[in-house]
């Protein structure tokens, strides 16, 4: 168990900033390397090439490409982690469509730098008890944000707000994961409207359009 930890583990951190532009290089190289041959032929090899580093070099950093990888989605993480903190310096959303909006527009954001690499990612990266971890906290902090935002929003009149948040930092995580990273995506602006129309009927519970219909002549 201790082995394969330390095998999803860099070797060391850089102290100097030479160093630490060696690693960002080794970084944007596999980042590269994997969104066009994924991770089979995402050799270490073509990593140091693109890297324009030697294969001795870039081993002082990382044991293998897993490594790499688990780094790669670890930021990924702590990126979305960020904008979600980010949203809360913004001011009150005016309504309960614009709060779904700005949380599924900030996801969408945190998604569109490389649909390729993010598929890989999602698919292929080896599982370390950190990163799990790391993947639970960024679930249960997701989940706390979107209770926040529902749960005494006059609104929302779905009744257990608990599952209402857990759904839907579930639905959009995975409906962005698949259609950005898709061979042949939505664009970004039509899946955020898409989602919020669905996300917000859902916990207006459709109040607003049952209200609206009249009822049939018998």
């Amino acid at each position: 168990m201790a082995s394969e930890r330390r095998a999803l583990q860099p070797r060391k951190q850089p102290r100097q900033a030479r160093a630490e532009h060696t690693r960002q290089r080794i970084l944007a190289a596999a980042a590269h390397v994997f969104a066009e041959y994924g991770h089979a032929a995402g050799t270490t090899n073509r990593i140091a090439e693109q890297a324009r580093i030697s294969i001795g070099s870039l081993y002082q950093y990382y044991p293998n490409k897993d490594a790499i990888l688990v780094e790669l989605m670890t930021r990924h993480l702590d990126a979305g982690m960020t904008a979600l903190s980010r949203g809360d310096d913004d001011t009150a959303p005016s309504s309960l469509e614009d709060g779904i909006r700005r949380y599924v527009r900030r996801t969408i954001d945190n998604h569109q730098d490389d649909p390729h690499l993010l598929r890989v990612m999602l698919e292929q990266a080896p599982c370390s008890s950190e990163l799990l971890e790391k993947v639970s906290r960024y679930q249960q902090t997701r989940t706390a944000h979107a209770r926040e935002l529902i749960e005494d929003h006059p609104e929302v009149r779905v009744a257990d707000r608990e599952v209402a948040a857990r759904l839907l930092v579930s639905t959009v995580e995975l409906v962005v994961h698949q259609l950005i990273a898709a061979p042949d995506p939505l664009a970004p602006t039509r899946l955020e409207s898409e989602l919020v129309t669905m996300l917000t009927r859902y916990l207006k519970g459709d109040a607003g359009e049952r209200e609206s219909r009249t009822p049939h002549s018998i």
